[in-house]
């Protein structure tokens, strides 16, 4: 083929003879040898360019709301013949057609892993676990596109004219528009940040219904048809095949991989890399064996990863060493082959506006079939259109569907073309509007009730909720449930979160210790250190406390879904968060920035009031914390008060603090001496909260008690202050917000390391001081404007649903007797 030009517009309609057959690896450009010449370097020259072009268009396209199917795809166009039309000297340098088998290979070898990584990441105990509302949305959303469509391209054959080979394969290519797939779906809400939402939970199990159908279908035309094109009838035969694959993953491949997981449980250590090494040659067996009985190569690879335990010690492991890479690096090849196959210059439009009226009639379908059942369960208008859109987005699992149809000659090429592009138009036009339409956090932003510590009643149940990240977290956590002053006349009830990341499977989790089903859950063992400590607690306490303890297992990027949306169900009054740095056993500091943006999501929309506990004293066991009973000395308490109403709700905090008979509580007020009146309002309000601290002091007979007023001109004073401070007390609490046109704070916003602490608690947090003192920082819970109440009030009115958790709304019943076991 010398002489002739390379491109990848040849992945259309050329063909391929042979090549010189010399050496395979460049020896360099010094010894006069032209690096695209050989597979090697061009291969590497592909995966960096598309990895590259991918990552830098979806960073631009991710602010928009599209998923990044939507950039893999365009990157897939722009380096195919649609664009550069086979003309470009650099693109026919690294794309050459003599690379294409090369390329096409390592392609779907990428896709294949991905494939089965998703596998790996789906729980088909979520089937089981669906309602009748997920099943119903599943199936209907399966059933009735395929419905609308098979009568449409019926009418449409009857009574339009069209291109031949369109008219015979327009049932099929209707069908594949009504297809749905859960790999599809999970990548989606990933992408929007909607895993822990309730419209995330409901979309992935009424997907893992709709999907399980459309993948059945599937296989059996795909079966049919190849049975129709022999002459022999192989139909039984190739049943038979299928049946065997899956009894050998069954009843094979899966119990040998429960003995891997029961293997590594025992020995404690993370998993052995030789078992890693058999899980995939089992993979690419399974994959093997899908091609030997002519089903999609990709068929065993997703059966064998519904197989695999997922989650730890397996499933994250396969996870952890192989997700960045496969969907980083070689997942974008693959769409760069697939967008090889595409000319949009040869799309003729009638047949374009045929297939782009399936897609249509697709999503209408899928909208009907979703938002029905919804609105008849009592879901919002805006919630159910949300979920019809999400269930109507296409992906990567339809276009192998759509490759694999054209490979057997159901579909024709430009068919295919036009059909990827309707899915494109589809997928890319719906995401952003879900992203505009739905925001999960609209519902935390409760402005009909003030749920503080500062307006509840005195005397009444005092409820938080507790975030714990780490065990160390655990003697710093109890010791502040211990200084909030459990009484028998206000008790407290507390709801303990442990937050884990989500690794190995694709849907989150939020199990409730509270049921004796889940406490067999593998999930909960993580937790059980964590619980039993703070169930020791509650035993000795039994009369004042009542715990109810939960494990929240899914992405950074949404964890604070499920802590603020606890926070809404069990009316809590603050939400406790440690801070993202803790000291190591060894001394040194460690710092987890996911942590930190779980925080600072947190504080930004829980609907209620938030604590960030600066604790870095190693304790030697949770025991040195269960009770402030054992110590001989009081337990020191500094309260730094300037204005505003994070301080009001901190001076709250720390009144109740100051009834417990071991803690002595010191309010230290600093007054600006030039005070201006920007904040006539909030002076009052001051005001009013110091007289009745004043009063309390003077009246409750509460001894170790005390209140001082400094006056500062300006920040530095307001240093030193806080330096003469760091060494007295054991425990310093701060309000987070301030005025920072204040000339007090005029200058430290320029050193201020970690905003979400605020001024004075980011100079806490740095000092050294803060190694031997405990620093509380307080936020009082936002409240909204007018349109924010009518979204509260729409919010509150509709039915909270959820497919995990059944929120426990009676009242508490408090133990009449210690539950010790």
């Amino acid at each position: 083929m010398k002489g002739e030009r390379m491109s990848t517009q040849a992945a259309h309609n050329g063909s391929w003879v042979c090549q010189p057959n010399r050496h395979y690896r460049s020896r360099g450009l010094f010894f006069g040898d032209n690096p695209f010449s050989f597979a090697n370097t061009v291969l590497l020259a592909q995966l960096s360019l598309s990895s590259l072009l991918t990552s830098l268009l979806q960073c631009l396209l991710t602010p928009l709301g599209e998923s990044s199917f939507i950039s893999q795809m365009l990157v897939g166009l722009a380096l195919g013949p649609s664009f550069y039309g086979g003309d470009n000297p650099i693109l026919e340098a690294i794309f050459p057609f003599r690379s294409l088998y090369v390329s096409e290979t390592f392609a779907y070898f990428g896709c294949m892993v991905f494939m089965f990584l998703v596998g790996v990441k789906m729980d088909l105990s979520l089937i089981k676990k669906s309602g009748k509302k997920a099943m119903v949305i599943g199936a209907l959303a399966f059933v009735i596109p395929m419905i609308i469509n098979f009568c449409l391209t019926t009418h449409l054959k009857s009574n339009v004219e069209m291109d031949a080979r369109l008219k015979k394969s327009l049932t099929t290519i209707g069908a594949f528009q009504a297809s749905s797939s859960f790999h599809v779906i999970a990548c989606l809400l990933d992408d929007l940040k909607l895993l822990n939402s309730d419209i995330g939970r409901l979309a992935l199990s009424s997907s893992m219904i709709s999907g399980t159908l459309t993948w059945v279908g599937l296989v059996t035309a795909f079966t049919i048809h190849q049975t129709s094109m022999q002459h022999d009838d192989v139909l039984p035969w190739m049943a038979l095949c299928v049946v065997c694959m899956l009894i050998l993953v069954i009843y094979i491949l899966r119990p040998i991989m429960f003995w891997i997981v029961d293997q590594t449980n025992l020995s404690g250590r993370p998993i052995k890399e030789t078992y890693v090494f058999s899980l995939f040659l089992m993979l690419l067996f399974c994959a093997l064996f899908s091609e030997f009985v002519g089903q999609h190569l990709m068929l065993g690879p997703m059966v064998f990863g519904l197989a695999v335990p997922d989650g730890p010690p397996l499933g994250s492991a396969l996870v952890d060493k192989l997700d960045s890479f496969v969907s980083s690096i070689m997942l974008p090849c693959y769409f760069v082959i697939s967008g090889a196959r595409i000319n949009l210059a040869k799309i003729d439009i009638r047949s374009a506006t045929i297939i782009l009226l399936l897609a249509v009639t697709s999503v209408i379908g899928k909208l009907i079939g979703t938002m029905l059942p919804s609105l008849y369960c009592k879901m919002s208008l805006i919630d159910s259109l949300s979920l019809g859109l999400i269930m109507s987005t296409q992906g990567i699992a339809d276009i192998l569907v759509l490759q694999h149809g054209m490979l057997l000659l159901m579909i024709d090429q430009s068919s295919y073309s036009m059909a990827v592009v309707a899915m494109m138009v589809v997928t890319g036009t719906i995401c952003p509007i879900v992203k505009i339409i739905y925001n999960p956090s609209k519902k935390y932003k409760c402005s009909m009730r003030r749920r503080t510590i500062e307006h509840m009643s005195a005397t009444g149940e005092l409820r938080m909720l507790l975030c714990i990240h780490h065990q160390d977290n655990t003697p710093s956590i109890i010791n502040m449930l211990e200084l909030s002053n459990p009484t028998i006349k206000s008790p407290i009830c507390f709801y303990l979160i442990h937050l884990l990341q989500l690794t190995g499977r694709a849907s989150p989790l939020l199990i409730s210790h509270h049921r004796p089903s889940r406490r067999g859950s593998k999930r909960s063992n993580l937790s059980d250190q964590i619980i039993n400590a703070f169930q020791i607690y509650q035993q000795f306490n039994y009369d004042k406390v009542i715990m109810n303890a939960f494990t929240s297992v899914s992405p950074y990027a949404t964890m604070h879904d499920d802590v603020c949306m606890l926070a809404l169900e069990k009316r809590v009054a603050m939400v406790i968060v440690p801070f993202h740095k803790r000291r190591t056993i060894n001394g040194m500091v460690e710092s987890i920035n996911p942590i930190r943006g779980v925080n600072k999501n947190i504080l930004s929309k829980a609907p209620c009031s938030v604590g960030i506990l600066i604790d870095r004293v190693m304790l030697p066991s949770a025991a040195a914390s269960v009770s402030l009973t054992n110590r001989v000395d009081l337990y020191k308490v500094g309260m730094i008060y300037v204005e505003g109403p994070d301080d009001r709700e901190a001076l709250a905090y720390a009144t109740r603090m100051a009834e417990h008979p071991m803690v002595a509580l010191t309010v230290v007020r600093v007054i600006e001496q030039k005070r201006s009146c920007r904040q006539s309002m909030n002076q009052d309000l001051d005001a009013e909260m110091i007289e009745e601290f004043k009063l309390i002091m003077t009246t409750s007979g509460i001894k170790h008690i005390a209140y001082e007023e400094e006056m500062v001109s300006d920040c530095v004073g307001l240093i030193n202050v806080i330096r003469t401070m760091e060494h007295e007390y054991d425990l310093i609490m701060v309000g987070r917000r301030h005025d920072g046109e204040s000339a007090m704070f005029v200058g430290l916003n320029e050193w201020n390391e970690y905003p979400e602490l605020g001024f004075i608690g980011d100079m806490l947090a740095s000092s050294d001081a803060a190694d031997v003192v405990a620093v509380l920082v307080v936020q009082q819970q936002t409240i909204g404007g007018d349109q924010e109440f009518l979204d509260d009030f729409r919010c509150l009115m509709e039915e909270s649903f959820s497919v995990d958790i059944n929120p426990l709304d009676h009242p508490i019943a408090w133990p009449q007797k210690p539950p010790l076991t």
